[in-house]
């Protein structure tokens, strides 16, 4: 598809998804100015992407907004300290798969145990070797991608996605689920091919990520179910906001992903099996949500059941759409 005039601006923005992913983010929670500093230029020089917290309290929050890779934490804080960090981290669907690596001068074998107890990943004791820190490092994002995340959009999958959902229906208060997937992708990848195709489910994953981060909250949690299906909990009050800033950006910044000619068409030309040309609508954003808000719902089975019925809803709509489950 390289010889296609459209392509450059596409592989630019394809390119710049390619950059976030490839540049894994990085929480310092550091209350030592001189080792935060260490710790931000050895991250920087391996390509990745620092953020830093003095306190405890100031690392949950950022780790919350901005959902890290990993986390480097020390022990010793000012007000919450690293225990009671990894505590609150591991409370939250949002937080509970980002691996935390301990970095403190606490050598004594019982503050390890208790640490390792409180299900940290690693523990390394200054002072430390800069190798082996990385080395670390690396292991822990090759492991947590291997085990937890979906390998083509970094978002938590499978159990994880179970698990929050499970914990969902147990917490007070109402709560909705969003079940999102594309509309008319198999058409897409058969013209398009299956490499534009996984360029165009990163493209929907970054879109969902930003809009829940600028619009969502710290309890919000995000993860890739599979090919190009979603799934986003939330607060009743914020379906509407957070369905309506997804589809006007998806239905905007999906326009890059086709020819001059499709877009003017505004469909797609695809051959199906028999090998007869076909005609499809472009590719167009579709959401199921699920809520307990006018009857209780108990069970992951009952909610997968409920949002497949709502999905199916929301694609009987042309174009993109969401469609809430009101009923009784």
């Amino acid at each position: 598809m390289s010889d296609l005039p459209w392509s450059s601006a596409a592989e630019v923005s394809m390119h710049a998804i390619a950059l976030e992913i490839s540049s894994p983010t990085i929480l310092v929670v550091e209350d030592d100015p001189g080792v935060a500093r260490m710790l931000i230029a050895t991250l920087e020089t391996e390509g990745y992407h620092p953020l830093v917290a003095c306190t405890g309290e100031e690392g949950v929050t950022l780790a919350l907004h901005e959902v890290p890779h990993l986390i480097l934490l020390d022990l010793m804080l000012p007000g919450m300290d690293g225990f009671e960090v990894v505590q609150n981290l591991r409370g939250n669907a949002r937080t509970a798969h980002i691996p935390v690596m301990v970095v403190s001068a606490r050598h004594d074998a019982a503050d390890k145990v208790r640490a390792f107890e409180s299900q940290v990943d690693d523990y390394l004791t200054k002072p430390f070797n800069s190798d082996e820190l990385l080395a670390r490092i690396r292991t822990q994002l090759r492991h947590v991608q291997e085990s937890q995340l979906s390998p083509l959009t970094g978002l938590p999958s499978g159990l994880r996605i179970e698990r929050a959902i499970e914990d969902r229906l147990i917490e007070p208060g109402a709560w909705s689920i969003l079940y999102l997937d594309l509309d008319n992708f198999k058409a897409y990848n058969d013209v398009y091919g299956f490499v534009r195709g996984n360029d165009m489910i990163r493209l929907f994953a970054r879109i969902i990520d930003e809009v829940m981060r600028d619009l969502g909250n710290a309890t919000d949690f995000l993860g890739h179910v599979g090919g190009d299906d979603f799934i986003l909990l939330t607060t009743p009050a914020r379906v509407e906001p957070l369905c309506m800033r997804i589809i006007a950006r998806w239905d905007m910044e999906s326009r890059v992903y086709y020819s001059p000619d499709d877009l003017q068409r505004g469909t797609l030309i695809a051959v199906d099996r028999q090998g007869q040309r076909q005609t499809y609508p472009l590719v167009a954003l579709s959401i199921g949500v699920v809520t307990n808000e006018r009857r209780p719902i108990d069970s992951l089975a009952e909610v997968s059941r409920v949002a497949a019925e709502v999905k199916r809803a929301a694609k009987s709509i042309p174009g993109s759409s969401w469609y809430v489950d009101r009923r009784s």
